[in-house]
């Protein structure tokens, strides 16, 4: 009686704890989550590469470095109101599911970019035009606050734990790709259309392009099926909910805590050193990455002088460099641990952030392209891991909410005003430099965050039992799990009943095997 009860004490799993991944449903969540992402840089990937022609469009009134500085307030702008979206979309996803949230926000982006293509220009229409334009920047920006944090969340939930690195990789592959179809485009019609042609019509084709891929996007998604974690904690709520409402009552403290304002109530009540953690990571992982992707481009045309066409090229073999080494660091991080990618990409980034901007500036081809090389090789150390990473902090009933908030509030405050910040503070102190003194301090932020992280690879998220991905290994960890329980329970008793030589004896019987 004694001996059943210590076991009770830690609980075996079962067969039912374990669930196995359907290859084809992990296959399909993730490329129909991929291309969410992709259709989002595509965007992102036009809008830095033709920040100029924009700026003339748009601000045709000001000087060039005023018109840069206009075009990227107006890019600013949308993430200032992505922690609107976070809000919004993230517990709306942990009340009604990830499939439905995503499939909106996904109808929001393509609209909003479809949009951008057909308002007229300041010549046309005066200054409505880049108010119609800040409405669509807007736009977008509320849907992505949605976005990242729900294909991330959906991927996970799908992924077994001991891929969840290289799988959750795809999604930033799909980020990747995105900005180097978008700027890739950019450079053809900039070759083939000239300046003329490219600010007088031809800057419109590549948002124009954004409506088909977002019905293809949005078929996609609608044919998916919710997530297995999801689905498990829904039954498990609604098990409880029926439990408590037997006498016809629903408890009202249970119904304040399923609503929209207790989940976020709990959310930075008891989550907030998760919340901290996630933003550091954030801020480390998108400050380098917009400074890459959306600065970088009108840093080397603007501020030194380069031609557009050597800039456009230089960081879209960049963005392909990434897109090549993503999943590799992403199965990496599968089998050495978050901790390590996120703690060595931090602390090369602090290394060599100066480094790589001195060989940008000297001119030409070779050496900014080493700079270039240098700069995309640290993206990729938080790019191929933070998919996998970020959903691990928060538990089931709560990751999309939480997820969503931390990380809007970190892209709007440091990512999506890097371009603006930096290009600000290079026009105002001159110093070519500043750009790389910018990513030293997010190194700085990115290695306390990862200090205080818990490793999670291999592990199952917060709130669920294990993912694998055969019935084989459900099997290899129930018995695991049985032994494990069956040696805590004996280890106990021999304390309980031989306070003296209990952990003598259970020491002894560790190594005989029993």
């Amino acid at each position: 009686m004694a001996r059943t009860l210590l076991r009770r004490r830690k609980k075996a799993l079962s067969a039912d704890d374990v669930m196995v991944s359907d290859r084809p449903k992990v296959r399909r969540a993730v490329t129909a989550a991929a291309l969410g992402n992709t259709m989002e840089w595509f965007d992102f990937g036009v809008y830095a590469y033709l920040a100029g022609t924009i700026g003339k469009v748009f601000f045709p009134s000001s000087s060039p470095g005023a018109q840069v500085v206009a075009t990227f307030a107006t890019f600013a702008a949308a993430f200032l109101v992505r922690p609107l979206g976070g809000l919004v979309f993230g517990p709306l996803g942990d009340r009604i599911g990830r499939q439905k949230v995503l499939a909106v926000t996904m109808i929001m982006m393509a609209a909003s970019t479809f949009a951008v293509g057909l308002l007229p220009s300041y010549a046309s229409i005066g200054f409505a035009a880049p108010l119609l334009l800040l409405v669509c920047r807007l736009v977008q920006g509320f849907s992505t606050g949605g976005e990242y944090a729900g294909a991330t969340t959906y991927i996970a939930e799908y992924a077994p734990d001991q891929r969840r690195g290289f799988l959750g990789s795809w999604l930033d592959f799909g980020t990747f790709v995105g900005y180097s179809l978008g700027s890739g485009l950019v450079t053809v019609l900039t070759l083939t259309l000239g300046s003329d042609g490219l600010e007088s019509w031809g800057w419109r084709i590549p948002f124009f392009i954004a409506g088909p891929l977002g019905l293809i996007g949005l078929y996609m998604r609608l044919k998916l099926e919710e997530t297995p974690a999801f689905q498990a904690e829904t039954a498990s709520a609604a098990a409880e909910r029926g439990e408590g409402a037997e006498d016809g009552d629903d408890d009202p403290i249970e119904q304040a805590r399923q609503s929209g304002k207790g989940r976020l109530k709990e959310i930075f009540t008891h989550h907030w050193q998760a919340l901290l953690i996630c933003m550091g990571l954030v801020l480390l992982y998108n400050v380098t990455n917009y400074m890459v992707t959306s600065y970088l481009p009108t840093f080397m045309t603007a501020t030194l002088g380069e031609s557009d066409t050597t800039a456009q090229l230089l960081v879209l073999g960049t963005m392909l460099l990434v897109a090549l080494a993503i999943t590799v660091v992403g199965r990496s991080s599968d089998r050495w641990g978050r901790r390590p990618m996120f703690m060595g990409g931090s602390i090369a980034l602090i290394a060599l952030a100066i480094p790589a901007f001195l060989l940008i500036r000297e001119g030409g081809i070779l050496l900014p392209a080493f700079g270039c090389a240098i700069l995309g090789l640290l993206l990729v150390c938080f790019a191929g891991t933070a998919a996998a990473t970020l959903p691990a902090l928060f538990p089931t009933r709560l990751r999309y909410g939480a997820l969503s908030i931390a990380y809007n509030i970190s892209v709007s405050l440091f990512g999506g005003t890097t371009p603006l910040l930096a290009s600000f503070l290079v026009d105002k102190t001159g110093n070519t430099l500043v750009p790389a003194f910018y990513l030293m301090v997010a190194g700085v932020i990115g290695l306390v965050s990862t200090f205080f992280l818990h490793e999670t690879a291999g592990r199952p998220l917060r709130g669920s039992g294990p993912m694998v991905e055969t019935d084989d290994e459900a099997r290899e960890i129930v018995a695991r799990s049985r032994t494990e329980a069956g040696r805590h329970a004996r280890d106990v008793w021999l304390r309980l009943w031989h306070p003296r030589g209990g952990r003598n004896e259970s020491t002894k019987a560790r190594k005989r095997g029993d």
